[in-house]
């Protein structure tokens, strides 16, 4: 038996390591996939409208909002949106003349895809790494 580590924990814990190896590339990924992940549990603020001044709610937290909880399953699918961007942009750049910036897009979807369906085996505690 192996316990799956939710995607965006991989994701969060392998980009201090990308950052301190220098991994511009993984960096790259790592930060979009996971701004991605937030924009996608942000929600709009309800319109208050209409109050007078004094029923204005005011104070630290007054114009919070619940963000949503994303399923498991949504995250996985916004990380396989970003690797599918990625290696469509690739092929653009590819048809356009630029294989340098498509190489780099292709290394960046390598990452994300390297972090999808990865268990842990029980007792382990170091997070997985991007191999690419």
């Amino acid at each position: 038996m192996s316990i799956e580590v939710p995607l965006r924990d991989r994701l969060r814990a392998a980009l201090p390591a990308a950052m301190k190896a220098r991994d511009r590339v993984a960096v790259a990924a790592l930060r979009s996939a996971l701004a991605a992940i937030d924009n996608a549990e942000a929600v709009a603020a309800p319109a208050v409208r209409g109050l007078a001044i004094e029923q204005t709610p005011v104070g630290v937290g007054a114009a919070e909002t619940p963000r949503r909880v994303l399923t498991q399953a949504e995250v996985e699918e916004i990380v396989r949106t970003e690797v599918a961007e990625r290696e469509a942009a690739a092929r653009d750049y590819d048809r356009a003349g630029r294989p340098e910036h498509a190489e780099r897009l292709r290394a960046e979807a390598a990452v994300l895809s390297g972090h999808l369906h990865i268990e842990i085996p029980p007792g382990s505690r170091s997070s997985p790494t991007p191999t690419g």
